[in-house]
């Protein structure tokens, strides 16, 4: 590779599964055309620096086989002693400015993308060879296992692969590339930050809890196959709240399959595809109370505006909602302003990329 060059990886919109992939269950998500992007070149020292301008912060250190780490999800050092483990070598440093325009912290995989785009920069550097997996799964170790940080793999991989993808995580990683739906997506930043931990607190340990009380009185209960017609057969051992959960995820488990059957359809249908998105979000606001008033909002004027269906995006409690908008795009995007959130226009994109190779210097 010469230097010095420039890549680029994208965010995310997660289509159908939120709060699934913990629970052993399949999501379907798609990488956008808001994209972070790293230009760098080779230094003469061993010395790393790194300058990001979107939030005023520059930073750097030296090269070491095992560089330690200065805080909680470091990860342009996680990514480094990664690579060295596994073999590379960096003997030289190097500048790098990290540039983006996708919502930080808003459920769009900002975190992710930079971390796999750091992945792909750092080994078209020194020509380490890695096929997409192997990057996307390295950038899950340093982002998440390094750190003991709670996660799936959906972010990395989606960002990695690009396009519109359906992954398993259990029994193992599983990724299949699906037909992108036609048209644009209107993306909706509530500004609101997001409440990951009050929302896990209720959606995921509560879910947690419900499927410990049902395994307890049927060990042969598996959310995966279970008849979502017969959930009320264990009404009687969960709280309220548990049953609402239960129900909610095995809509959302068939709601999934659906998408899944519809995007192998050489044509999708667009109502169709905007309808199955309306009823994920119908369970997200009511079953998993992961949805805000001004998200609500947000979705509702959109759908006035012309979109054909809209839900919260990510782990909710705030962050950003999206609708699926192949006509109107402009209308929506205006409406979600006049709501008071930050709207963008975007496709369906490619993954992690090489954007410009420059001439030697």
């Amino acid at each position: 590779m010469s230097l010095p060059f420039i890549v680029s990886a994208p965010g995310r919109i997660c289509l159908f599964g939120e709060h699934q992939d913990y629970l052993g269950l399949p999501v379907i998500a798609a990488a956008i055309s808001l994209r972070l992007q790293i230009e760098g070149h080779l230094r003469s020292d061993r010395q790393v620096q790194l300058t990001m301008p979107d939030i005023h912060h520059t930073e750097s250190f030296n090269l070491q086989s095992e560089i330690p780490y200065g805080r909680q999800r470091d990860y342009y050092k996680s990514v480094l002693n990664l690579l060295q483990r596994q073999g590379a070598v960096f003997p030289q440093g190097f500048d790098a400015r990290i540039s983006s325009q996708i919502p930080i912290n808003a459920g769009t995989s900002s975190s992710s993308a930079l971390v796999v785009a750091w992945v792909y920069y750092l080994t078209q550097l020194i020509d380490f060879p890695m096929s997409i997996p192997q990057l996307a799964d390295l950038a899950y170790r340093a982002e998440v296992e390094e750190f003991g940080e709670p996660g799936g793999r959906m972010d990395q991989t989606s960002s990695a692969v690009g396009q519109v993808i359906y992954l398993e995580s259990q029994p193992v990683p599983k990724v299949e590339t699906l037909k992108p739906i036609a048209g644009t997506f209107v993306l909706g930043d509530s500004q609101q930050a997001k409440d990951t931990l009050g929302v896990l607190k209720h959606v995921k340990y509560g879910m947690l809890e419900a499927i410990r009380k049902i395994k307890a009185a049927d060990s042969s209960f598996s959310l995966p196959t279970y008849p979502a017609r017969e959930a009320d057969r264990y009404q009687s051992l969960l709280t309220p709240d548990e049953f609402i959960l239960l129900k909610g995820n095995l809509s959302d488990r068939d709601i999934l399959r659906e998408a899944k059957d519809l995007l192998a359809r050489p044509e999708p249908d667009p109502k169709q595809f905007g309808d199955l998105l309306n009823r994920h979000q119908y369970n997200l606001r009511e079953a998993k109370r992961i949805s805000t008033a001004k998200i609500d909002r947000m979705i509702d004027v959109a759908l006035e505006a012309g979109a054909l269906g809209a839900k919260i995006n990510g782990s909710g409690g705030g962050g950003c909602m999206f609708a699926y908008a192949p006509t109107h795009a402009e209308a929506v995007a205006e409406a979600i302003e006049r709501a008071g959130g930050k709207s963008y226009i975007i496709t369906i994109d490619e993954g992690v990329r090489t954007e410009t190779q420059l001439a030697q210097v």
